[in-house]
């Protein structure tokens, strides 16, 4: 019997590597030159500190003021997270609700287009002045702004089940409970993960724009009190932060649906 060969399994993980730094090459190039041509807009052009820095400049304060962003950080970065999964968590609760019983989907889905189309800015203080200005708002804002795009997703997936499964499950006397474990639960994940994914991006948004109405702390603090002391700078740094933590929860949640996820639907938008 002939045993493995250890140089051809190091050969075959030293391809895999090249081919993901191939992927990655586009990217990172793209970067670069998007970091490129902002230094030499700024220094070309002049322009001062107080109107737009050189990346340079937003990486000195990265290095000066690092534990001011980090202390920041921490409660957007909760903020958000909880609002990720109390938006979603009601989102799916909600459509699996309406699949099962179309008057209450006839009901609330209309309430739920509303409150949708109420920009968020404008709730921000009304949520405020009801529940303080600790991380409660927040939360319910970061919560809010998760909450429709999983939804009309989740319902979508839910539905989008073969009928000859849904016959089959009947012939099989299957109750609701075991059609929504076995069939409707499956056929929803690459629908919700499609929703998941653009949640993980704008509950970072919603936790920001919370920050913004009368709070002392957070990245959204930050950017208001960097504004108006014209800390362009800090301002930058801040904002790299905050889409930083974005992309983060945007990659974790891709990370987890290639794990979960083995099937893709062409109907997924």
């Amino acid at each position: 019997m002939n045993s493995p060969d250890p140089s051809a399994g190091a050969e075959t993980r030293g391809s895999s590597r090249a081919a993901v730094w191939r992927r990655r090459l586009p990217a990172i190039t793209a970067a670069v030159g998007l970091l490129l041509l902002w230094h030499l807009i700024v220094v070309g052009f002049g322009i001062p500190t107080y109107i737009a820095p050189n990346p340079f400049q937003v990486l000195q304060v990265f290095i000066d003021k690092g534990a001011l962003i980090w202390i920041n950080f921490w409660p957007t970065m909760v903020e958000a997270m909880a609002g990720f999964a109390l938006g979603n968590s009601i989102a799916v609760l909600l459509a699996i609700w309406f699949v099962h019983n179309q008057l209450a989907e006839r009901a609330f889905y209309p309430i739920a287009v509303f409150i949708n189309t109420i920009p968020i800015i404008a709730i921000a203080p009304i949520l405020v002045l009801i529940l303080g200005n600790g991380y409660a708002p927040k939360v319910v804002i970061a919560a809010l702004i998760c909450f429709f795009p999983t939804l009309v997703n989740m319902v979508r997936g839910l539905k989008a089940v073969n009928p000859q499964m849904l016959e089959l499950m009947r012939v099989l006397s299957a109750n609701d409970w075991e059609v929504l474990w076995k069939i409707r639960l499956q056929s929803s994940l690459p629908f919700l993960f499609a929703a998941l994914k653009i949640a993980s991006t704008t509950c970072v948004i919603g936790a920001i724009v919370g920050e913004w109405i009368g709070s002392n702390y957070g990245l959204g603090a930050l950017i208001i009190e960097a504004t108006y002391n014209f800390r362009s700078p800090l301002l930058y740094a801040t904002v790299v932060t905050g889409a930083g933590l974005a992309v983060a929860a945007f990659t974790l949640t891709s990370f987890v649906e290639r794990r979960v996820v083995k099937w893709s639907s062409s109907a997924v938008f």
